[in-house]
């Protein structure tokens, strides 16, 4: 069975930092764009960052520029998000998800559609 599952999440102070995962089972990483999605209550998802199948090419969206981090260890067949600075505006469900329609060197998320396999999200809160 095809899975992505995140884990990592939690309650953090603001300032503070977690570091998500999301490892795939099932099928291996390698060829696949992976994407960080989050969404806060009463809001539409939102794309976060995407690291291309190649993991040279990094895209963020502004509001978490210079304070997130996506890498992939395709050994472990993993992708991580390091999030530092937390804001309470961080607050959300996080979700992961592996896209096979990106060419090597490239990403959005921009478009969900094109990621055809999500995970089940894990909740991320930062209050005080």
């Amino acid at each position: 069975q095809l899975q992505l599952v995140e884990s990592g999440g939690g309650l953090v102070q603001p300032g503070g930092s977690l570091r998500l995962s999301c490892a795939a089972s099932g099928f291996t990483l390698d060829y696949y764009a992976i994407g960080w999605f989050r969404q806060a209550p009463g809001k539409e998802r939102e794309g976060v960052s995407c690291i291309c199948s190649s993991g040279d090419y990094t895209h963020y969206a502004d509001s978490v520029k210079g304070r997130f981090t996506i890498s992939r260890d395709n050994a472990k067949n993993t992708t991580y998000l390091q999030m530092n600075s937390l804001k309470p505006e961080d607050t959300a469900v996080y979700y992961c998800a592996a896209s096979s329609n990106y060419s090597p060197g490239i990403c959005r998320t921009s478009v969900e559609s094109v990621y055809g396999y999500w995970g089940q999200g894990t909740q991320v809160t930062v209050s005080s």
